[in-house]
């Protein structure tokens, strides 16, 4: 049996047994709530565990959804994926690159720009800007929409992440309908989403900000899947609320939250502290992620393990280079 958490007014609660959770529920129907399985937390009026004992909501409260829904599950600990399960007709778009694997029923079609309308809808130009929005976020040019091409059953397509990290999945309904993420970071969604670009207003946030002037914003009702490098911790801030983070560790934010970089203390901290010279401030109300391994860092790390005439640096050998040929390297 699983256990519970909820997250009342930035209160957490837990853990307790589902009946526990389904009574506070009922009494703060705002409440987040979590437990083992999930990727992160979710509107409590938004699992159906928490909500099966009460279906009868008015049909006028029930928005309908623009996007293809899908299912999924996410596999991994280090180096996941996400395994997308499509109705007939239902279809995912993702980068292009991105698939691991597909069940043989799904039809692969590459289109020019974000594919939120298919490869038939729209005119050349409509194309064209979609295309181009991608091109400025740093992403390639093309998105590949996979589709149920089959008259029943289910279908599975993979979609894999570039790196070690966390896949996040993501409502867009939830968030209402957009989210502001670092450019890199989209792997798929549910056909519909689209993807587009969110400019920075501070020119100091732009240059400094770690994901530089430029990031994109996901707009929709479906799901999306976003990338981070390591481990997510998530935050909600409350009005007013401000929170401190190295801009390099910054994935995605709701629109309600600002976002601004200032310098990192003094002269001497930003020079010697080895944190970098800006931080971004995060001011709330709203929900920010974070990574704690943001590529740039990771792909320095590598870059300085590289030895600069080949072969091996030999770390932690006194032979070094002659203890490889010892070793048989």
């Amino acid at each position: 049996m699983h256990q519970w958490y909820l997250n009342i007014d930035g209160q957490q609660y837990g853990p307790m047994d589902l009946a526990q959770a389904r009574q506070m529920v009922a009494q703060k129907p705002q409440a987040m709530c979590w437990r083992q399985g999930f990727p992160e937390w979710l509107p409590a009026s938004k699992v159906a565990e928490m909500t099966s004992s009460n279906t009868n909501a008015p049909p006028s409260q029930v928005k309908p959804a623009m996007a293809d829904e899908i299912d999924y599950k996410i596999f991994g600990e280090d180096m996941q994926y996400v395994e997308v399960e499509l109705d007939p007709g239902e279809s995912a778009v993702a980068e292009a690159g991105s698939m691991m694997f597909k069940d043989a029923i799904v039809r692969m079609d590459t289109v020019f720009g974000d594919g939120s309308q298919g490869s038939q809808a729209g005119g050349f130009f409509d194309k064209l800007v979609g295309a181009g929005k991608r091109l400025i976020t740093g992403e390639s040019l093309f998105t590949t929409v996979f589709t149920h091409g089959g008259p029943s059953g289910k279908a599975r397509v993979g979609f894999a992440a570039p790196y070690p990290g966390t896949i996040i999945p993501l409502q867009l309904s939830n968030y209402n309908g957009r989210i502001i993420c670092q450019k890199d970071s989209f792997l798929a969604a549910a056909k519909g989403v689209q993807i587009g670009i969110h400019f920075q207003k501070k020119i100091l946030t732009g240059l400094f900000g770690g994901e530089g002037f430029i990031m994109q914003k996901l707009d929709g009702d479906g799901l999306v899947f976003i990338h981070a490098g390591g481990t997510i911790r998530e935050y909600e801030l409350g009005p007013g609320e401000t929170l401190h983070v190295d801009t390099g560790c910054l994935v995605a934010l709701t629109q309600t939250v600002n976002y601004d970089v200032q310098r990192a203390g003094n002269i001497k901290s930003m020079i010697f502290g080895g944190e970098g010279l800006f931080l971004a401030h995060l001011t709330g109300p709203g929900h920010v992620w974070l990574q704690s391994l943001p590529f740039s860092r990771l792909a320095g790390r590598i870059y300085a393990a590289i030895p600069s005439r080949g072969g091996s640096k030999g770390e932690g050998s006194i032979l070094g280079g002659l203890g490889n040929l010892l070793d048989g390297d």
